[in-house]
């Protein structure tokens, strides 16, 4: 098997739930963890899984991973089993804030970057193999919620029985 997992991390909080990922997923030898600014395009060949991770920035994810999707060519993904997860503030915080919560609860999951990524991955030709996941931070820095890393690991054990 030959996996990569690619994220991108404001304060590390997305990186730690991507190398719980990876780490789950499979050994070195046959999963890759890297920054989507450390990415070549070219290592997007030959993949059986690729897993994408952001932080939720804007209702979007990072330009970082936008840019990255953007450039994949149509249909190179196409067979590429993909997942895509980021992290996020709860529903308490985004309440803490109304036009925030008024955007939530109009947008549903579209107001977070595991949705768009999904979306993009798919019109690369890729199968999107489990649901997406948002892994909860506190406040807009973090740390990341006490138990996210096992729920981390737990999402990722689901996507090996897809493999």
């Amino acid at each position: 098997m030959k996996g990569l997992v690619i994220y991108d991390s404001a304060y590390g909080n997305t990186e730690k739930i991507a190398q719980v990922v990876g780490s789950t997923i499979g050994s070195r030898e046959e999963v890759s963890v890297l920054k989507v600014s450390d990415l070549r395009i070219d290592q997007l060949t030959d993949l059986d899984v690729l897993i994408i991770g952001s932080p939720t920035q804007r209702f979007r994810p990072t330009p970082g991973i936008s840019n990255m999707l953007n450039a994949i060519p149509l249909n190179s993904l196409k067979g590429v089993k993909v997942a895509a997860f980021d992290t996020r503030l709860t529903l308490s915080e985004i309440n803490r804030t109304a036009v925030l919560a008024f955007f939530v609860r109009l947008s549903g999951d579209s107001a977070y970057a595991a949705k768009h990524i999904a979306n993009q991955l798919k019109k690369k030709g890729a199968q999107l193999i489990i649901p997406t996941e948002g892994f909860f931070v506190e406040g807009m820095e973090g740390p990341l919620l006490q138990g996210e890393l096992e729920r981390a690991s737990d999402w990722a054990k689901h996507i090996t029985k897809e493999i």
